[in-house]
């Protein structure tokens, strides 16, 4: 099989977000808040256990009842996306109540993001070979300024993102939409992602699979590329 072109994920594949202790470290003092380290600490903790931070880990204590439809279907729109994430991290309380707000909007600015060491080595190379690329994220905010920011931007073709089409990862019609907007058959495609149920789901429509592992930045420096050899 040919590959003519390649699909990526965002979050834990291309990009990885800061951590729960960064995050949480910048908002309070761009706020002005003060908590004491262990304060700190022990409420970066609890935020990261309920899920809060997008792209971050996923919740390791049960959402809410309260919230699981909408956690279920949050990246479907903006909206769903913003009351989702600020829903369960209202679960951990906090000196101020605009915290919650402040804290969505902090993961959205470019400065919250790392593009993996390799990143722009891999998809400067799968350009050369005349390869076209797409992002296929499920996610509730525009990335595009994050691409741009770290000088990615002009590798890709196409970004498909799930709350512009009201349709999430895994349903296929995400990534028929990309493969329709680069022009290339699902078969020749390739899709790149780093969660193996949202992911996998281009398997359905014909593309083959390549998973990486959600990993810290310094952790993994070269887990894309690989992909190189399975487009070659």
């Amino acid at each position: 099989m040919a590959i003519k072109s390649v699909l990526f994920d965002f979050s834990g594949t291309l990009f990885r977000v800061e951590s729960t202790e960064s995050w949480l470290r910048a908002v309070l003092s761009g706020a002005e808040v003060h908590l004491s380290e262990p304060e700190l600490i022990r409420a970066a903790q609890a935020l990261e256990s309920v899920g809060a931070l997008p792209g971050g880990a996923q919740p390791t204590v049960p959402v809410p009842c309260d919230l699981t439809e909408l956690w279920a279907n949050r990246d479907r729109s903006a909206e769903s996306h913003r009351a989702a994430y600020t829903g369960v991290a209202r679960q951990v309380p906090l000196p101020d109540p605009g915290l919650y707000d402040a804290l969505y909007d902090r993961h959205m600015i470019p400065a919250a993001w790392q593009a993996y060491p390799d990143a722009a080595e891999v998809l400067a190379a799968l350009r050369r070979r005349g390869v076209s690329i797409g992002v296929v994220s499920n996610i509730g905010w525009d990335m595009r300024p994050v691409f741009r920011h770290h000088g990615l931007d002009p590798y890709v073709d196409t970004y498909v993102l799930s709350y512009e089409h009201g349709i999430q990862k895994p349903d296929p019609r995400l990534f028929a939409t990309a493969c329709d907007a680069l022009g290339v058959a699902p078969e020749d495609t390739l899709m790149v992602g780093d969660d193996r149920r949202a992911d996998g789901g281009a398997a359905a429509l014909g593309c083959a699979v390549h998973f990486v592992d959600h990993l810290p930045v310094t952790a993994r420096p070269d887990g894309l590329r690989p992909v190189l050899d399975l487009a070659g």
